[in-house]
C-alpha cells in the first residue's frame, strides 16, 4: 500500500532472466485505488533499460506506471481539493483582486473579503515522460467563493481550467529532487453569479500569482 488512497501491484510479470553479469526482473508496476483493484484504461508498452554496468542496481519506471498512478488517484478523488481562506490570504488572493477585474465582486463589501477556491479534476491527468522530466496535462474546474463576514460563503464564478506543467528531476545530496514549472494555463468561464467578464485578465493575474508565489513556495519545500 502506497498510502490511504492507492496501492501498487509490483509482482513479477514474467520469470526472472538470469545472465552471467546480471539479473533482469520485470515487475507489473500497476497502481490502483486502495481496496479496489480495477482494470486500468491503459495498455503497458515494453521498454528496456540502457546497457550499463557501473552500478549495482538499475531501476526504471515506465510511463504506464505513472499513467495508472494518475488513474488511481483521480478515481480516489485526490485531485479534488479546497484551498482554504487562510491559504488564499497568505498568497494575497481575495475579493479585492477579483474586484479589479469584475466590478460586481466589489459590491459584496467595502473592505476586501477572503475567498476559498474549490479545485476539481474533470478528466484523468495525462502524464508523459521526457528525458530528465515529465509533463502533466490537467483538465479541471475552479470555483471561487467569497467568505462573507458572517462566515457564510457566496459562489462568485466557476472556471474551466486547462494546465500544462512539467517537473524536472535531478539528484542532489543523494536525494531525488523535483522542480515544478508551469508551462501553460488557460481559463474559460463555465458559470458566473457576477455577470460576464474578461477571462484573460483573470488568467494573467492567477498565472502571475502561481509563477511568483505558489510554485516557488512548492519548489522550496
Amino acid at each position: 500500500q502506497i498510502d490511504d488512497l492507492a496501492e501498487v501491484d509490483y509482482s513479477l510479470s514474467s520469470l526472472p532472466a538470469v545472465f552471467r553479469p546480471f539479473i533482469d526482473l520485470d515487475l507489473k508496476g500497476i497502481v490502483f485505488p486502495a481496496g479496489n483493484y480495477t482494470d486500468s484504461p491503459y495498455v503497458p508498452a515494453s521498454f528496456t533499460i540502457l546497457d550499463q554496468s557501473d552500478s549495482m542496481l538499475y531501476l526504471a519506471f515506465s510511463e504506464y506506471f505513472f499513467q495508472t498512478s494518475s488513474f488511481a488517484y483521480y478515481t480516489a478523488g485526490a485531485f479534488n481539493t479546497t484551498i482554504a481562506e487562510e491559504t488564499c490570504s497568505y498568497f494575497n488572493i481575495n475579493t479585492e483582486i477579483f474586484g479589479t477585474i469584475i466590478p460586481e465582486v466589489a459590491k459584496y463589501s467595502v473592505t476586501p473579503n477572503p475567498v476559498m477556491l474549490k479545485l476539481m479534476a474533470t478528466e484523468i491527468p495525462t502524464i508523459s515522460l521526457e528525458q530528465d522530466s515529465f509533463t502533466v496535462e490537467i483538465q479541471g474546474s475552479m470555483e471561487v467563493l467569497a467568505v462573507l463576514p458572517d462566515s457564510t460563503t457566496q459562489s462568485l464564478f466557476t472556471m474551466n481550467i486547462a494546465a500544462n506543467t512539467s517537473i524536472s528531476l535531478n539528484i542532489f545530496d543523494q536525494k531525488l529532487m523535483g522542480s515544478l514549472c508551469l508551462n501553460r494555463l488557460q481559463f474559460s468561464l463555465a458559470h458566473s453569479n457576477v455577470g460576464s467578464f474578461e477571462v484573460l485578465l483573470l488568467e494573467n493575474i492567477l498565472s502571475y500569482i502561481l509563477q511568483t508565489e505558489v510554485i516557488p513556495s512548492a519548489n522550496g519545500k
